[in-house]
């Protein structure tokens, strides 16, 4: 990730994840928004769309994905920057300075600076200064635009301004697949039976699963077992 010189040093635990890929996001529901942000996806006739919203409750993915498409931006040697307001609303706006000569911004949890009259102003401007430079941005929150509470009417209207989507739930269905595709990635062979015997058993919310997935991950590494539900049940203490 490339942060340039920015006037105000961003927190070092402003990072990106590893995991956070396109790769090993299981889209489901969300294929149609998947294929729109993973670039190496899109077809060659289909136009790039500079500004877009999601939104979804906290565990579908909205991090991921954004920090996934700064991922896919650094690989091709361009600069994007990841800013999860959550982190940096205690900061001053001034961080937002020089962002529009980079390839990719992405702004997390936006709905933390909401009524907050000098950070919707800065990122109102910040927004019109992308526009003129042609950069895209993500954005993403836990509600729509106009839910968000923000009191700047221009901003509001900014942020509807591109493409809008709602990120939706894995069913549990859904979430067998996903577990199965990490655990591949991992290079762990799971079956869908137990994938289920996992999900039915945890709280099923997708980072617990995932937490879950790597605890059984090094308990097979060390004890050169294969996943099985007899050796689930006895890591996991089921």
């Amino acid at each position: 990730m490339s942060y340039m010189s920015l006037p105000v040093q961003l927190p070092l635990s402003v990072q990106l994840r590893d995991d956070a890929t396109f790769a090993n996001f299981f889209g489901g529901p969300n294929d149609a928004l998947v294929n729109l942000l993973d670039m190496d996806r899109k077809l060659p006739s289909v136009d790039t769309e500079q500004f877009i919203f999601i939104y979804g409750n906290n565990g579908v993915g909205c991090s991921h994905l954004l920090q996934a498409a700064c991922h896919q931006v650094d690989r091709q040697a361009g600069r994007s920057i990841y800013l999860p307001m959550s982190e940096l609303v205690n900061y001053s706006p001034q961080l937002l300075e020089g962002m529009e000569r980079l390839q990719l911004v992405c702004i997390d949890d936006i709905g933390e600076v909401a009524g907050i009259p000098e950070w919707e102003e800065g990122l109102f401007d910040l927004f019109n200064r992308l526009r003129d430079a042609k950069t895209r941005l993500l954005v993403a929150a836990s509600k729509p635009p106009k839910s968000l509470g923000i009191q700047l009417p221009d901003l509001v209207s900014r942020l509807s301004w591109g493409l809008v989507f709602q990120v939706q739930p894995l069913t549990d269905h859904d979430k067998v697949s996903a577990l199965q595709l990490r655990a591949h990635l991992r290079g762990l062979e799971m079956s869908e039976e137990v994938a289920r015997y996992i999900i039915y058993r945890s709280s099923r919310e997708m980072g617990s699963l995932f937490q879950i997935l790597h605890k059984l991950d090094g308990a097979s590494l060390r004890a050169k077992r294969k996943l099985t539900i007899p050796f689930v049940k006895q890591v996991m203490g089921w």
